[in-house]
């Protein structure tokens, strides 16, 4: 499980396709937490849970430096990962420990959908950013309801027909990859599971 609270950008250093999917090498030097990462454990890449199948450390204070994951036809296909390409930027958080503070939201970095960027505007010294909402997936959000985004825990700030804002302060935009994003640009959309779980018990009730 993650909070969607991102611990960085990594950038991916190597793609490779095989049979059964893809590998990607991610490059995390720079990325403070990290030194404590080990084989099998989970990792969000925006807002993809994945698991870490090897790493390694840099030069210097012997850090970690990178790490792979591999990515499965499905993943491949129901992502837009398949599209990355080497020095691309992506969000990494490692799984929240038990004893962790919880600050965002419950995130599973199970990706329901690919959204698009539709609108980028300057608010004072934040930005409004504004989604698509795919098909399918509007009644999963609401005003001030929690989404994540590229495995960024926000906001809905207001939803409209179609489209939806948040939200994003300077400290968001800087530590993401949403700084780097243009209008007409795919993103990760995972809607709030609790709102799975109330429509799964309702229809369970009718």
């Amino acid at each position: 499980m993650f909070t969607g609270i991102v611990e960085g950008t990594g950038a991916v250093r190597s793609r490779t396709e095989t049979d059964d999917g893809l590998r990607l090498t991610i490059g995390v030097d720079g990325v403070e937490g990290f030194d404590d990462l080990r084989h099998g454990q989970s990792i969000s890449v925006s807002g993809v849970c994945l698991t870490v199948e090897e790493f390694g450390v840099g030069e210097g204070d012997g850090g970690t430096d990178w790490f792979e994951v591999f990515l499965a036809s499905e993943t491949v296909a129901k992502t837009y990962l398949g599209d990355v390409r080497e020095g691309d930027a992506v969000n990494v958080e490692r799984a929240m420990p038990a004893d962790g503070r919880f600050d965002g939201h419950v995130v599973q970095g199970h990706v329901d959908t690919v959204a698009e960027v539709t609108g980028i505007d300057r608010v004072g010294e934040d930005w409004r950013f504004t989604f698509s909402i795919p098909e399918g997936h509007g009644d999963y959000l609401v005003d001030k309801g929690s989404v994540t985004l590229d495995g960024i825990s926000l906001t809905v700030a207001q939803k409209r027909d179609g489209e939806f804002d948040v939200a994003v302060i300077p400290t968001t935009y800087d530590l993401t990859t949403l700084s780097a994003k243009s209008v007409g640009d795919p993103v990760h959309l995972e809607v709030d599971v609790i709102a799975k779980y109330v429509e799964n018990m309702v229809g369970a009730d009718d």
